[in-house]
């Protein structure tokens, strides 16, 4: 569910626009007091925000400035003033997107679409930049700080899945059912246990004590990072 809200004091077209992106799985929240929609926002999270300028007791431009200071959250505005010095400031102090009123639900509806995926694949790929352990499964390659690791194809493929599940245990039987490579031989002979400590030592500043890549006793292991 797409978490919205909207500050709109003119209350007939916020619950038009409420009822239409509702069967988007999109869920409006509109605050006809800008005041109260700043407030709201400090407690409750939301994914996108709808923003007209012309409000009581406060511009929306304001409201805006106010809003990029303190949250990292999109910004539409939906507006009716037509002085195009508005929308440039607007896009200036930091809205995402500048709608002129009147317009059809459904541009309103595309935007949103459009805003959220390009917002939440920029977050990805800073989330990613940010990690230890990088992993290009295209490439087969997985890098520690930016340094290619060298790995044989069953260590690649078990620190691969140890990344895509990080922070979650992962126990033997589910390394071996997510594994094309790996065969009973490694459960059988214990041979799991030294391929796990081989990665150990090439990811590891010290294998004997791991930061990385955790036993869990009689569970599994669980990565972190």
């Amino acid at each position: 569910m797409i978490k919205i809200a909207m500050i709109e004091d003119d209350l007939e077209l916020a619950d038009v626009l409420t009822q239409y992106l509702k069967q988007f799985n999109m869920e409006v929240t509109n605050y006809e007091e800008p005041f109260l929609a700043l407030s709201s926002l400090r407690i409750n999270k939301y994914d996108l925000i709808i923003l007209d300028l012309t409000l009581p007791g406060m511009d929306g431009l304001d409201v805006c400035k106010a809003i990029v200071k303190d949250f990292n959250i999109p910004i539409i505005i939906s507006s009716a003033r037509s002085d195009i010095t508005d929308k440039v400031i607007a896009l200036q102090l930091g809205a995402d997107d500048y709608l002129p009123k009147p317009y059809d639900p459904r541009e309103l509806e595309i935007r949103i679409k459009t805003i959220l995926r390009r917002f939440n694949h920029s977050n990805v790929q800073e989330e990613t930049n940010n990690k230890t352990f990088i992993l290009d499964s295209d490439k087969r390659e997985i890098t520690k700080n930016g340094t290619y690791i060298k790995l044989t194809a069953g260590e690649f493929e078990v620190l691969s899945l140890f990344i895509k599940r990080e922070g979650f245990i992962i126990s033997r039987e589910d390394i071996f059912e997510n594994s094309d490579i790996l065969n009973q031989d490694y459960e059988s002979t214990g041979s799991l246990a030294v391929l796990i400590n081989r990665i150990r030592h090439k990811i590891e500043d010290n294998s004997k004590e791991p930061q990385y890549l955790h036993t869990i006793r009689g569970m599994g292991y669980k990565f972190t990072q």
